[in-house]
Parts: structure tokens; sequence; C-alpha cells
């Protein structure tokens, strides 16, 4: 499956694209497979564990309800297991794309009212994402998709993580639980700037026991997965936060998830069909909207899947079949394509979910299988606790995830080569909270070509 052997003719990349058993399987021998399926298995219910708060906290950063989260994980793994290009990754909901999906719903749902109509918006302008990346994957450009620079992978990277921690403050404050706070006009999920204006002019009413329970979380969270990967932290600190706001903090004005989402459904599988308004309402405005929610969504699938696609198989050591770019781009494409069908959202590979896998004895694409299978078994049982979760609970699982996506020693690497590669990352770690994805990459990718041609032309002038 090594990318050299990519075939030269459409039947031949066809056939690569939808064989199932191909070298992703060859760890699975005769020999070892009730060692290799126990180690999956051990490994897909460690991420599951794992995945479920996580899972909900992106959908409900995101602007969706928590169970599309639950949703987009389970299905986003089963389809990009079996088309990906990948021994070992894990598909699922991924920070990059929450203020993407985020951007959509404010403009789309502003007022609560339209949710429906966002969400098959949101469905459109995936499965042409999708179709995009399966064309990108038949062309044979995956390979494309390492030419972006680290600098600007990890600044935005940063950048998405100062957004997701600052756009959850209201949450672990609980500023949302007071009903002079939730009858302004101006809702506290507005944007980055508006966020953080309004939650300190609200600081008078802040709940000093949301704080407790968001800190408590965060601390649980990351320190008991330190001590152990096999140790669920996620859902350790979510068990401990309801269970001291159900009983200790019952009538503390603690807000849980079922106050502002209602109870949490548990048939999970329904169709949502794309959105495209009518014609007469066809604008300038709604086309240019298509256009720059493809390319973010394009641009995320392609980058985080390749980009975690190569750590996977760093961390795995990996010395046999590397992953092919190009049949995971095809993978990508259907993942985006089939996931918002059945309620969920665009997914791309996980980082922190396909380390967790690895770490935990992941040998083959079962892994995924297990991880999908078992999270919407526990999600089904557990639906009616999920609903209890405290808000301030989510707020610090994803404070926990912002804080895990901001790795110094990716910083200190991008310093070590140079002023110009850590004035780019900056400028993107800056650029993409202030602004939006499409402002802060595209700008960072110019400038960084552009000078990069500039100072190759200067170094070829003749001395005078």
């Amino acid at each position: 499956m090594n990318h050299s052997k990519f075939p030269t003719t459409f039947q031949g990349r066809l056939k690569l694209f939808f064989t199932f058993w191909d070298a992703r399987w060859e760890d699975l021998t005769k020999k070892n497979w009730k060692k290799a399926v126990y180690q999956d298995f051990s490994a897909g219910l460690i991420v599951a564990m794992t995945a479920i708060p996580m899972s909900m906290g992106f959908a409900i950063a995101s602007g969706m309800r928590p169970e599309h989260g639950i949703i987009a994980g389970a299905i986003a793994c089963i389809v990009g297991r079996t088309f990906g290009g990948s021994k070992y990754q894990v598909y699922g909901p991924t920070a990059a794309f929450i203020p993407i999906i985020a951007a959509l719903f404010a403009k789309y749902n502003p007022d609560g009212q339209t949710f429906e109509m966002a969400h098959g918006f949101l469905v459109l302008v995936s499965l042409i994402s999708g179709i995009v990346l399966i064309i990108l994957g038949f062309l044979g450009v995956g390979k494309f998709a390492k030419l972006v620079p680290n600098s600007i992978i990890v600044g935005f990277t940063i950048g998405i993580a100062v957004s997701i921690a600052l756009t959850n403050v209201e949450d672990i404050l609980g500023i949302e639980n007071f009903k002079d706070f939730m009858q302004q006009e101006d809702d506290i999920k507005g944007g980055l700037i508006h966020n953080i204006q309004l939650a300190f002019s609200n600081l008078h009413i802040i709940n000093g026991w949301s704080i407790l329970l968001g800190v408590l979380t965060f601390v649980l969270a990351k320190y008991l997965l330190k001590i152990s990967i096999y140790i669920p932290g996620p859902v350790i600190a979510m068990a401990a936060a309801t269970f001291i706001s159900s009983t200790w903090l019952a009538n503390k004005n603690i807000i849980l998830v079922k106050d502002l989402f209602g109870s949490i459904p548990n048939n999970f599988f329904n169709l949502q069909m794309p959105y495209w308004p009518s014609l007469s309402h066809v604008n300038a405005t709604i086309i240019f909207d298509v256009i720059y929610f493809v390319f973010a969504i394009v641009f995320v699938s392609s980058v985080e899947s390749v980009l975690c696609s190569s750590m996977a198989d760093r961390l795995a050591k990996n010395d046999r079949t590397p992953f092919n770019p190009d049949k995971e781009f095809f993978g990508q494409g259907l993942v985006q394509i089939i996931t918002p069908l059945m309620e969920g959202f665009p997914c791309t590979g996980a980082l922190a979910r396909t380390a967790t896998s690895i770490k935990a004895g992941a040998k083959t694409p079962l892994a995924g299988y297990f991880k999908s299978i078992l999270k919407l078994a526990m999600a089904y049982y557990l639906a009616q606790y999920l609903e209890l979760i405290p808000m301030a609970c989510i707020g610090g699982i994803l404070v926990w995830v912002a804080t895990n996506m901001i790795k110094f020693s990716e910083i200190k690497e991008i310093k070590a080569h140079g002023k110009f590669e850590f004035s780019i990352m900056l400028y993107t770690a800056v650029m993409v909270p202030l602004t939006d994805f499409l402002t802060g990459v595209l700008s960072a990718l110019i400038i960084y070509f552009v000078s990069k041609y500039v100072f190759s032309k200067q170094s070829k002038l003749p001395l005078k």
C-alpha cells in the first residue's frame, strides 16, 4: 500500500480504494489473532470511554446537540476504518472543526429557531467537501497535504486551542445559570471577542460551585491519564462531577446538559437531508459561504488526517506498510459524506484518541470498530445519565482538550528553525481566533510561500 505503488489507471485506483482486506490488516495473522483481537478490544474500550465526554463537548461547542457528537464519532470511525489508508487512525469529532461548524451555526441558526435548516446546510457543504476529497484521492494529490508548513499547522492548533478555552469560559463560570443573564438579547456564543467581553461584564453573577466542578473535571481528566493510559480520566471526571452536582450541590443552580438540550435520545440513527435555499434566496453571500465552508472542511480533513496518520506510524513504530495518503483522502471523503447524513457532522483523524489507542495496544483497524460499537452501546444505556452532566464539566473537558493541544516541544522545535518560521507560527496562532479559519490560515500560507519565493529569488542574485 506504499504510495510509490499508487495505480496509474482509474480502475486500479478504484480497486485500491474499495479493497477492504489489504495491508492495513497485515499484523493480524493466524498465529496471533487471539492476542491481537484482545489488544484491539482493550484499546477500543479505553478510547470509547474517553471519547464519549469529549465528543459531547465538541458537539456542544460547535453549536449542536450532545448526541450528535456521539453519533458522529461512531459512524466516522466505522467508515474511516473501512475505507481509510491508515492501520491505526481513530476517527471522530476534532477540535479543529469546532470554529468552522460553530461559525456556520452562528450565521444560519442565530436565534436557535432554525437548527434543522442550519444542520441541513452543514450536510450540504460536507457532502460537497466529501466529493472534493474523493476526487483529490483519485488524482493522487494526497502527498501534497504534507507541503503545509509545520509552523502553520502548529500555529493553527494553538489558535484553535485558545478559541476553545476562551469560548467555553461561561460554562465553567456558571454564568448561564442565572435568569437575568439568560434574558439578555446577546447570547454568549457570538464569537471570541464578544464572548470574552460578555463573560467579564457578568462576573458579578458567576457561580462558584460551577467553577469548582469545572476545575475538578480539568484536574481529574488531566492527571489521571498521566498515572496510566488505562485509567479513563475524562469518564471518571465526568462521573464525579455529575455525582457531586446531583447530591451535595443539587440546589446550587448548577446548569445541566438537560437544562439546555432536554433529554438525550438513544435512537441514534436518523437521516438528515441536505438543505439548499430556494433559487429566489440564492445570492452571492450563500455561494461564498458554500465555497468558504467546503474549503475549510477539505483543508482540515486533508491536513489533519495526513498529520494524524504520519504520527500514528511513528508512534506505533510501524516498520512495515506505511499509510497511503490518497486512500486516506478517499476514506475522508466518505466520512464527510456519510457521517453528516446520519445526524453527525464533519470528522477526521483524532490525534489524541489515535495516540491513546496505540498506547493501549491497538494493532489493527479492529480497534476502531470496537471503539464505535462500544461507544454506541455505552451511550445507549447511559443516555438518561448523560443528560445530568453539569455544563461546567463539559467546559472543564474542553479546557483540558485545549491544554493538550498546545505542545511546548513543538513550539520549541519551530523556534529552532529560525525567526521566520516562529513568526509565521505566532501570526497564525493570533489570527485564527481573532479573525476566522479562512483569514488566518490562508493569509499565513500566502505570506509563507510568497516570502519563501522572494527569499529564494534574492539568494540567486549575483553579488555586486
